[in-house]
């Protein structure tokens, strides 16, 4: 989850880099660090913190040459110091790492054997000091760096810089995604498109496995075996990777006031306004054939999968399992060849979710991939692939991406329902008509925006605070108790309502906010009853409801927010909005970095 970039043939390479690092903060922001070849010899500078740290080191201390690498860290082995910043040198060879070397104890104790002095505690120097042992050995760099390569366990992504050559960069990809960037006279490496947008449109894609020797002029691309490899070559659209803040203050702001354009845009691949049907770009998984459906994904891809299971099952009646992917492959499940498995996953590169794909796909199973990047791992290695035509989301917590997968996994349960006659088409014009509202209630329910900007001042000074829904609205209290940990680090959890009375109750007093999502649905007398148990005992309730909601139930509640009305199916995207606010606001009324909330990184490419 750390962000790599390597240039070979430009002038002042160094400003570049760093330039190409911003667009990868979002990756890792515990240090960063840039290596250049002046003169022949290489020159790092390195800092601590995040790359304004960097880039003042660099103002005071400027790095020279046309070849250079550079690293923005997410910390994994070694605390974020100075010392465990990358890149990371070992005599004349320079290395640049995202990833873990699971054998990386067993190599250090090798090479300390061997008199080799390490100057951190990452798993990173390991891959320094043994490219090194091999140089010293006479090996050339190349011959070097595939035989470091070959000792190396675990799941990276490297670059290479070797002091006397520049005009001499190798990359390699095992399991942590990295792509090459072809210009006239000067080539580039970087995590992904985003980082190399600005440089080139031309983006090769390493696959698993691959090694790439990189000249000014040249790429030579080696598969896992050794053996010289065709990579295709693809165009990627500048405009379709370059960000920017806007008017907004924060890039999450920008990306939750972006849900009704990218919403609407979503659908406009996903539904046939004309027939008023679900119209899937490109074929469609055979869900008639299955017998169970999984969903698999991490963090809030999870719960999103978690709100789809009901649309599946209500709707297209297949028996639906949702897994953590970290958890998936461990239990070993037993998986057949009627079995789909759809993998949610916002960069497409996600460890765990790549992981468990693979296990799907090996065991017989259909794998189908839900992602926002459509050159990513988890497209390129599924049956299928569905784009959710998000755009760029830099802000580390998901919001609009989270949306967005719920309209793809919407589509693809109206296209189930279909396939498997579980819908008739009156019912699928009905459920079409009003998933394509969506984006105008979406809009309508930002409009909230300025009472929880006032509701969010209270809640900054709460210390614990629970989310309940009910049916497909319990997930989204998941999801809400989620936004509101990752960006603001209050203690939250989210519960199914019902299980309100099964323990968690007992937190319930005067200074424990309990928000409540409760859509006028068949669930929604229910919902109520457990709110009033809460109120019963002291708890103050939030309560977030249409109008005839409210008119019923918001007696005695500490706070209300007013939603629009809409299809009880499709609520849980509409009500997104106040889960995705309240976090915003209260992050910003406690002051706490909201774009790169600590220990946190926007893509988890390590297990």
């Amino acid at each position: 989850m750390c962000g790599i970039v390597g240039i070979v043939g430009r002038p002042d390479a160094a400003s570049d880099i760093l330039a190409a690092l911003k667009r990868l903060e979002y990756r890792g922001y515990d240090s960063a660090g840039i290596a250049t070849l002046d003169k022949g010899h290489v020159e790092r500078r390195r800092a601590v913190g995040k790359l304004s740290a960097l880039t003042e080191l660099l103002r005071q201390d400027p790095l020279h040459g046309q070849i250079g690498i550079g690293h923005t860290r997410w910390a994994t082995h070694g605390a974020p110091n100075a010392e465990n910043a990358h890149p990371h040198q070992a005599g004349p060879v320079a290395v640049v790492h995202n990833g873990i070397v699971e054998n990386f104890r067993e190599l250090r104790a090798d090479l300390e054997a061997g008199g080799a002095t390490f100057t951190s505690q990452t798993d990173t120097e390991v891959v320094a000091q043994l490219c090194a042992s091999f140089l010293a050995r006479g090996l050339g760099p190349q011959d070097a760096a595939a035989a470091t390569l070959a000792r190396l366990k675990g799941a990276f992504a490297l670059c290479f810089l070797f002091e006397g050559e520049d005009n001499l960069m190798i990359a390699a990809r095992r399991g942590s995604p990295l792509a090459i960037g072809h210009g006239q006279g000067e080539m580039f490496v970087g995590s992904d498109a985003l980082a190399l947008a600005p440089l080139t449109d031309r983006i090769t894609y390493l696959e698993e496995g691959d090694w790439a020797v990189l000249t000014r002029d040249t790429v030579e691309i080696y598969d896992a075996m050794g053996n010289l490899a065709n990579r295709e070559q693809r165009i990627v659209s500048v405009d379709a990777v370059l960000v920017d803040k806007g008017t907004h203050r924060h890039f999450m702001a920008k990306e939750i006031h972006e849900q009704p354009s990218v919403l609407a845009y979503a659908l406009s691949h996903y539904l046939d306004p004309a027939r008023k049907a679900v119209d899937l770009p490109g074929p469609a998984p055979d869900f008639a054939a299955m017998d169970r459906l999984l969903l698999v994904a991490c963090g809030t891809a999870y719960y999103a999968c978690h709100v789809a299971k009901y649309w599946f099952e209500q709707i297209a009646r297949i028996p639906v399992e949702i897994d953590v992917a970290s958890e998936f492959r461990y239990r070993n499940p037993p998986i057949g060849g009627r079995d789909g498995a759809i993998f949610v996953s916002q960069s497409g590169e996600t460890a765990d979710t790549l992981a468990a794909l693979r296990y799907v796909r090996d065991a017989g199973g259909h794998p189908i991939a839900v992602v926002n990047v459509a050159e990513s791992s988890i497209a390129r290695e599924s049956d299928q692939a569905f784009e959710i035509k998000a755009g760029p989301e830099i802000g580390v917590a998901s919001t609009k991406a989270f949306t967005c997968q719920l309209i793809v996994l919407a589509a693809l349960a109206i296209t189930a329902g279909r396939q498997r006659g579980t819908i008739v088409a009156a019912e699928e014009e009905r459920l079409v008509t009003a998933l394509a509202r969506v984006p105008a209630q979406v809009a309508d329910a930002l409009g909230a925006e300025a009472h929880v900007s006032e509701l969010a001042r209270d809640l900054a000074k709460a210390r614990d605070i629970l989310f309940l829904g009910r049916g497909p609205m319990y997930p989204l209290a998941l999801e809400g108790a989620l936004k509101l940990k990752e960006i603001s680090y209050i203690h939250a959890e989210g519960y199914a309502s019902g299980e309100l009375k099964h323990g968690p109750i007992a937190l319930v007093d005067d200074s424990v906010p309990v928000i409540c999502f409760a859509p006028m649905d068949p669930l929604f007398d229910k919902t109520v009853s457990n709110m009033q148990e809460v109120m019963a005992r002291g708890g103050r309730v939030l309560l977030a409801s249409d109008t005839d909601g409210l008119a019923e139930a918001a007696d005695g509640a500490w706070a209300t927010l007013s939603m629009p009305a809409c299809d009880p199916v499709w609520a849980p995207i509409v009500y997104a909005v106040p889960a995705q606010l309240l976090a915003y606001h209260t992050a910003v009324e406690k002051g706490t970095d909201v774009d790169q909330p600590r220990n946190l990184a926007k893509s988890v490419t390590v297990e």
